[in-house]
């Protein structure tokens, strides 16, 4: 079948070049446009030196006329650019973003958290919050697919099939993060300069964090916002990977094991997720580098009470790899392709 074209904008990032290292690869994808700013006419091998012998085009400013010639236009950009790319759309230009600019169907509650008016209201209509474990069915449906942030991403798999079919409690549940700082992209080696960065765990956004924003709205699906989720991030001395420990009552009635063998039925037939052994401790080198996320589901000291493990590489099921998961859904292919090997 013809290649299908694509354009990258903001490819020089680590999310950005970790894309494009899965996209060149993938045997039904071909590289019209990588767009950057400052990096214009630059090769991308300068930030990643395994892309030095890939026949990748230079990189450019964009240019909305290159919507002309591409089919599907992948944005790692700020928060706000991608919104501005969306309305220049043409009718068959399919839209992956891997910021935050459609992830909020509320404007009043994007602004809220993210301290900018949205800049593509119109555009949110035409979009769909892709988490594929759960959106597949639906992402044909929509010209924009906004692909999650690696925290909600961590957070959501396992809890969203739990509270679902009513197996754990929605109240006090308590969400403890912990990312490697690949996730806060190229400038955090500026904003932590004076935090010792490669030897210390930092805990921020207490309370206020943007990816509350993106968890409630997707919670309140299944709970009638009927719930209470407390969530704090870290960023941790380790360049990739996610660890989420969430913490969850079990309603009377409801056994522990029970609730393992149900999230393990659950998705028995999931390309990317896996359930771990009952009760077994878990760690981010078991998924770096795949587009997996793992689960484990383990005992606490109360008999009440039990513990979730989940693991993902930020830069892959976090981030690019979920958006070509996504990619391929939309086209039909396997899930799997592009994303079968470690990178």
């Amino acid at each position: 079948m013809p290649k299908i074209n694509v354009l990258i904008a903001g490819s020089t990032g680590y999310i950005g070049v970790q894309l494009v290292k899965l996209l060149v690869k993938h045997p039904y994808v071909k590289i019209r446009y990588l767009c950057g700013k400052s990096s214009v006419g630059k090769s991308l091998s300068k930030y990643d030196l395994s892309l030095k012998n890939k026949n990748l085009p230079k990189i450019c400013k964009f240019n909305s006329k290159y919507l002309n010639d591409v089919d599907v236009i992948f944005t790692s950009l700020p928060n706000g650019e991608a919104q501005k790319i969306s309305k220049k759309l043409k009718k068959n230009n399919i839209l992956i973003d891997l910021s935050a600019d459609f992830r909020i169907s509320n404007p009043k509650i994007y602004k809220k958290y993210y301290k900018q008016s949205h800049k593509a209201i119109s555009k949110i209509k035409n979009s769909i919050y892709a988490l594929p474990e759960f959106s597949k069915k639906n992402i044909k449906k929509y010209q924009i697919i906004s692909c999650p942030g690696c925290y909600p991403t961590s957070i959501l798999i396992p809890l969203i099939p739990l509270l679902k079919n009513y197996l754990i409690s929605p109240f006090n549940l308590i969400v403890d993060s912990k990312s490697g700082y690949s996730g806060a992209g190229r400038t955090v080696h500026k904003k932590y300069s004076n935090k010792n960065l490669y030897n210390s765990l930092s805990a921020y956004g207490l309370a206020i964090h943007r990816h509350n924003s993106e968890i409630d709205q997707e919670i309140i699906k299944y709970t009638n916002d009927k719930f209470k989720l407390t969530f704090t991030p870290h960023l941790s001395p380790m360049f990739r990977g996610i660890l989420s420990t969430i913490y969850f009552d079990i309603p009377k009635g409801k056994k522990l094991i029970s609730i393992y063998k149900k999230l393990l039925n659950y998705y028995k037939h999931s390309q990317f997720i896996k359930v771990a052994n009952f009760n077994k401790p878990i760690s981010t080198n078991d998924v770096i580098n795949t587009n997996d996320c793992l689960i484990s589901i383990c005992k606490s000291r109360y008999k009440n009470k039990g513990i979730i493990l989940s693991v993902i590489d930020n830069l892959i099921k976090g981030g690019s790899g979920q958006a070509i998961q996504n990619f391929n859904i939309f086209y039909g292919f396997n899930e799997k392709i592009g994303l079968k090997w470690s990178i």
